[in-house]
């Protein structure tokens, strides 16, 4: 069942111009990208292989963490309207569209970590670097080791402290 939205600007009248159309929302339609087309095709053989530690070199397999299988579902289920959306309405001039919801995920969608992206760049823009000296660092870490630091906190706090 849709829930009923009423945010206080859901799209903006061109500068108050007279005769000015509106901005209307548009849909993102991520089921259209190749990259949504290729997970849904293929995430749950992926998984099922991964699983059997069919990717494993060292034959020492390890099934994907839940958070893996959970952050994709949320991603195939982000944006498509039959996984829920909500009614929202101009006051001003009375139009009224359906909005998606969101996964708000961080790790696999594409909207969403553009969404943050942005805004990290906006907050270091003007609120860190006016007032630091700023020195940027990459660290480059062997694929093996990745691996340790993602299963194990100890492992990836003695590599961050390099």
């Amino acid at each position: 069942m849709p829930a009923t939205a009423r945010p206080t600007h859901t799209h903006s009248h061109a500068g108050g111009q007279a005769g000015a159309k509106p901005k209307l929302y548009n849909p993102r339609h991520p089921e259209r990208t190749l990259l949504y087309q290729t997970i849904a095709e293929h995430f749950e053989t992926w998984f099922e292989l991964a699983s059997a530690g069919q990717f494993d070199g060292q034959g020492d397999h390890h099934t994907p963490k839940p958070y893996v299988r959970q952050a994709f579902r949320k991603y195939l289920e982000c944006g498509i309207f039959a996984h829920g959306f909500a009614r929202a309405w101009c006051d001003d001039c009375g139009h009224d569209y359906f909005v998606a919801y969101s996964c708000k995920g961080r790790g696999v969608c594409p909207s969403r970590n553009t969404r943050r992206m942005v805004e990290t760049a906006a907050h270091l823009t003007d609120h860190v670097f006016p007032r630091l000296p700023v020195r940027q660092w990459v660290l480059s870490v062997p694929k093996r080791l990745r691996y340790f630091m993602e299963r194990d906190g100890g492992v990836l706090n003695t590599v961050l402290r390099i």
